[in-house]
């Protein structure tokens, strides 16, 4: 399998607010969120310029510049380690990063290092140096994709969680078969399409999801191209059914909060055999109970 790390470059912009809530939930109490971000890439380029050299090591950065409620402007400097395996000089590039930009801009920066590669040893947090008596220490925010636990992933609200989660399908494909791997990458794709976000961010997120990742055999992304158009569809046509499951459950929850306990389990399926068309089988599932369950419950045993 391939995968497009450059790709982090787009989807940072087109999701940068989550990536902040990802990392700070309190990121809304400090920034102007409604004020936009200004991505300084051209500032960037000028005081690192691109390598030429048709093989050099590529990396992907973005420097943004965000509002603060209080009316002053502030630095985020986000710094993105794409290389798949080790880079003694890590730590040291980003701290080159810092000092240039602070010594350009004289604004307060926090820096993020975002590692794809799958050596779980490599762990650059600091950069120190040290002679007769002169030290310096710098510290930043690293964040480890192969050391992320999936099921935290897989709770979060965060349209971010997502893009984690592609790069950890990316890693992890390495060890699986491409049967394996489509299995994965679809379903990362419902469980985006299951989001209740906005259809801009569903499409940038798609498109990172589709592309970050490429199988080597053509069949198998034809088969993956099946299944999402699979998907998108039936998301399209059991859009009423989606909406009756949705509002009952909501109902169904507020009824349960309201007579406390097992009743919040009862009440929801009560709703769902009365207003649904799902199957005893389906409403077990939606409920998170057993079929015998159900079957109690629609006999008006329970």
């Amino acid at each position: 399998m391939k995968r497009d790390d450059t790709l982090w470059k787009s989807i940072l912009e087109d999701v940068f607010d989550d990536f902040l809530l990802f990392f700070h939930p309190e990121a809304t109490s400090v920034f102007d969120f409604s004020k936009g971000f200004e991505f300084l890439d051209k500032e960037l380029e000028q005081l690192f310029p691109p390598e030429n050299e048709e093989y050099a090591t590529r990396f992907v950065d973005k420097l943004v510049k965000v509002y603060c409620k209080d009316g002053e402007d502030q630095w985020i400097l986000v710094h993105i380690e794409v290389q798949g395996y080790r880079d003694p000089n890590f730590a040291k590039r980003m701290f080159a990063y810092y000092y240039r930009v602070l010594d350009k801009y004289d604004k307060p920066i926090s820096a993020f290092a975002i590692l794809t590669n799958d050596d779980h040893a490599f762990c650059p947090e600091k950069y120190e140096r040290s002679f007769w008596g002169t030290r310096v220490t710098y510290e930043f925010n690293y964040y480890k994709i192969a050391d992320q636990h999936e099921e935290e992933l897989l709770a979060s609200d965060n349209p971010f969680a997502l893009v984690v989660l592609a790069a950890k399908t990316a890693l992890k494909s390495k060890k699986l078969t491409e049967t394996e791997a489509l299995l994965l990458k679809t379903d990362l794709a419902r469980r985006l399409l299951s989001q209740q976000i906005s259809k801009t961010k569903i499409r940038k997120l798609m498109t990172f999801i589709k592309y970050y990742v490429r199988f080597e055999n053509s069949e198998t992304e034809r088969k993956f191209e099946e299944a999402l158009d699979h998907i998108t569809q039936k998301r399209k046509t059991m859009g009423i059914e989606e909406f009756i499951l949705d509002r009952t459950k909501k109902e169904g929850i507020q009824i349960g909060i309201e007579q406390g306990g097992q009743q919040k389990a009862i009440a929801f399926t009560k709703k769902l055999l009365k207003e649904t068309p799902y199957s005893v089988e389906e409403i077990a599932h939606f409920v998170g109970e057993s079929i015998e369950f159900v079957n109690k419950v629609k006999e008006g045993k329970l």
